[in-house]
């Protein structure tokens, strides 16, 4: 769906991009993260045909970037980190505007805009006006702004940020909704907490560049992660762990591990089965929790090892 090729950016003061290069799949919610300051939201303005590059290529469903940045607007939604919305106009009104703006018919608008609040549970809204509701609402709205017009691709920049934990769990399940829809989404952050219910792939930025140089599988089938804790300390956990087969391990120090496992509940059955055998002691084993904080960490550590 999208295809990125040394991709280069330049500020006056400063190279932002460095010869990017990813992919990612259709119908998946790839999150895009790394430290303030890495890049993520100059990509994304990239990938939404808004800034021109210095070098490289961006081709989305087939379009590049460069030559069909109108095409390319009309099949993608894009919410920038700092949206602004019309305060005096009402939830039907901004979404009616938001549609006429990509070319619907006054008839056509009207109906998109009824659509796109229902989706993210703003029908009962429609008559408020965009000032009266609270920060989580305004968030929605904003996103039904972004895709009114049913975009193949929807882009995010911090979608979650100043959002209270209910409102950030509604945002999870809007997310994944859309994704069944039948969207591919990029969203951005570097809180890792906020992406770990939804993402299925992960591109890490650090300094400019995708650490990896590809993005991360999350959730692969028949790979789980798995978090295992002992009682009593060994030195030799990583090295046990290591040496079953299907076994990647992740993270770990004396007491407790991370790893990937290659298989199914017969695998972890026999897994757990075999630890025991060797002496462990172990107090628990099950899913990792922060599955993507592992995975963040385990890429670059990586990184700082082959450097």
């Amino acid at each position: 769906m999208i295809e990125v090729e040394n991709l280069v950016y330049e500020y006056p003061s400063k190279r932002a991009l460095k010869g990017i290069g990813l992919s990612v799949r259709p119908n998946t919610i790839t999150a895009l993260v790394g430290p303030n300051g890495a890049g993520k939201t100059t990509l994304l303005r990239c990938l939404a045909a808004l800034d021109t590059p210095y070098d490289g290529t961006v081709h989305i469903a087939g379009l590049n970037t460069r030559d069909s940045p109108r095409a390319i607007h009309a099949l993608l939604g894009y919410l920038p980190d700092f949206y602004g919305l019309y305060d005096a106009l009402s939830v039907e009104r901004c979404l009616i505007f938001a549609a006429l703006a990509h070319g619907f018919t006054a008839a056509k608008a009207k109906e998109a805009a009824v659509m796109a609040a229902e989706r993210v549970g703003l029908s009962d809204r429609l008559a408020n006006p965009a000032a009266e509701l609270s920060r989580g609402l305004r968030q929605r709205l904003a996103i039904a702004q972004a895709i009114v017009h049913e975009p193949k691709v929807v882009l995010l920049d911090e979608p979650a940020a100043g959002l209270d934990p209910m409102a950030r769990r509604d945002l999870s399940k809007l997310l994944v909704s859309l994704k069944e829809s039948g969207m591919t989404l990029v969203v951005s952050s570097h809180i890792l907490s906020e992406l770990e219910d939804y993402s299925d792939e992960m591109i890490i930025m650090e300094d400019g560049r995708v650490v990896g140089g590809a993005p991360v599988q999350l959730r692969q089938q028949q790979r789980a992660l798995i978090r295992v804790q002992l009682a009593s300390a060994r030195n030799d956990l990583a090295a046990l762990l290591s040496r079953h087969s299907g076994v990647e391990v992740l993270q770990s120090d004396n007491v407790s591990a991370s790893f990937r496992l290659l298989g199914d509940a017969q695998s972890r059955v026999s897994l757990l089965r075999a630890l025991v055998a060797e002496g462990l002691e172990i107090v628990s084993f099950g899913d990792a929790p922060h599955q993507l904080e592992a995975a963040y960490f385990a890429e670059v550590n990586r990184e700082a090892q082959v450097s």
